[in-house]
């Protein structure tokens, strides 16, 4: 995904425990084994986040301090398809992907052969996705689905007009292929065996 603006997030050091105790006291030490060894299976038995929550965790929160710092600040009940499009705005500031411009010589060139002053925006797939994981946050947060504000229509229509006009400037088709199906093989009709000749007569 292009760069965007990211709140840090402290992350925990794993704490290592190592035995170095060397008392002669032999059940001491098997007691201290045992304890290692239990942590460090209920450690293990604990799944770590995938990259995907990782990645909308902090979207989320980057989307919460857009929030805070708008004027005047919003709050999450009051947000509307309208003030998700100026955040998807907002993030075109950050893009690193060319959008060449109509009068552009390289209009619809894929791969323009010389640089260009054409603007840097957000790809089409980066904000498709960011909207994506963003809508499934709402809702792990206590958002209803039907007032989830990145499934409006607005916004549908928005990042429509954003894959359009993005796969014209730069010569990309963003439509999906359609995959083959196998052809299925259709079972052979088993050939009929005639019943002999009555009498059994032979030449």
């Amino acid at each position: 995904m292009d760069s965007i603006p990211e709140l840090m997030e402290s992350s925990n050091s794993e704490n290592t425990c190592s035995i170095t105790d060397t008392s002669t006291n032999n059940s001491s030490s098997l007691a201290g084994a045992a304890a290692a060894a239990s942590s460090s299976s209920s450690s293990a038995s604990a799944p770590p986040s995938s990259r995907y929550e990782n990645q909308k965790r902090r979207d989320w929160n980057t989307f919460g301090q857009y929030l805070k710092n708008h004027r005047p600040p919003l709050s999450l009940s009051r947000c509307s398809g309208a003030h998700v499009l100026e955040f998807l705005r907002y993030l075109d500031q950050f893009g690193k992907t060319k959008v060449h411009t109509p009068i552009c010589p390289f209009y619809g060139h894929p791969n323009p052969p010389a640089p260009c002053p054409c603007p840097l925006r957000q790809a089409w797939g980066s904000l498709d996705a960011l909207i994506g994981r963003l809508r499934a946050a709402f809702e792990e947060n206590g958002g209803k689905p039907e007032a989830n504000p990145f499934g409006a229509r607005a916004v549908r229509l928005y990042l429509r007009e954003v894959r359009d006009l993005q796969s014209k400037a730069r010569g990309i088709s963003y439509e999906k292929k359609k995959r083959k199906r196998p052809r299925q093989q259709l079972p052979q009709p088993q050939q009929q065996q005639l019943p002999p000749p009555p009498g059994g007569a032979s030449l």
